[in-house]
């Protein structure tokens, strides 16, 4: 199975950074500083426009964690056919239980609404809070998802890396898994090699300077010193560095 690195982006110009860079996926979102958001539907028709990408939008229609109300589900399903009417190669989503587990009836009708439109079926890292990850993955196979996103339960996804390997080594062939959270050029290949997966998930994470993010003694900060008056971008360089560790 070939390599593949997917860029986590959170603009248009992350995207072209990522295509620039040679990569062939990116999940697009907004408002990656609280984990990413449903991007806009003008996003992505330019991203479409501008590279061949393959695009796998957000959806998720606000901050913290994936137990839904029926208003944000009614949104999280029409935000979904809206992007992949639109060019959305797949969704990203989520859906859980107060209890932490699989909301099983919401995420079938997700999987379908999308492969109904020839979509992917991505659930993302709200699988890493379920309290059970092993009957977890086997509902959502039995959901019908095609890839998990996942740091194997873990803040990052090398201290989760035997979860992980357990999980390619039971159910690999019959759902993908897409280790996120943490992977760089620098651990990338071992993260590959050690699990058997073929695919990781990064930010490659860079950083542009607004000057007028504090004046006045008025600050719209949300990174901490030394980057408290930038905005976080994909690197292009890193996003080169990372292809070429895994080759």
């Amino acid at each position: 199975m070939e390599r593949m690195i997917e860029v986590c982006a959170g603009s248009l110009q992350d995207c072209l950074a990522a295509y620039r860079a040679g990569a062939k996926r990116v999940e697009l979102n907004s408002a990656l500083s609280v984990g990413g958001l449903t991007p806009t539907i003008s996003t992505l028709r330019k991203v479409k426009a501008q590279t061949n990408l393959i695009v796998i939008c957000m959806v998720r229609p606000r901050a913290a964690g994936f137990c839904y109300d029926e208003i944000d589900t009614e949104l999280m399903f029409d935000e979904a056919k809206e992007l992949l009417e639109n060019g959305a190669d797949g969704i990203a989503f989520g859906f859980l239980n107060k209890d932490g587990s699989i909301n099983i009836e919401n995420t079938r009708k997700m999987v379908e609404l999308i492969h109904s439109y020839h979509g992917q079926a991505v659930f993302h890292r709200a699988f890493d809070v379920t309290p059970d990850a092993f009957q977890a993955i086997e509902q959502l196979i039995e959901c019908k998802v095609d890839r998990i996103l996942t740091s194997g339960q873990q803040a990052k996804a090398m201290d989760g890396i035997g979860l992980i390997k357990s999980l390619q080594e039971q159910y690999g062939n019959q759902i993908e898994l897409l280790a996120g959270s943490g992977m760089n050029a620098n651990n990338a290949l071992e993260m590959m090699e050690k699990t058997g997966i073929w695919q990781v998930h990064s930010s490659c994470k860079g950083y542009l300077k607004d000057n007028t993010t504090t004046m006045n003694g008025v600050s719209y900060s949300y990174l901490s010193k030394p980057h408290e008056n930038d905005y976080d971008i994909v690197e292009e360089n890193l996003v080169r560095k990372l292809l070429e560790s895994v080759k």
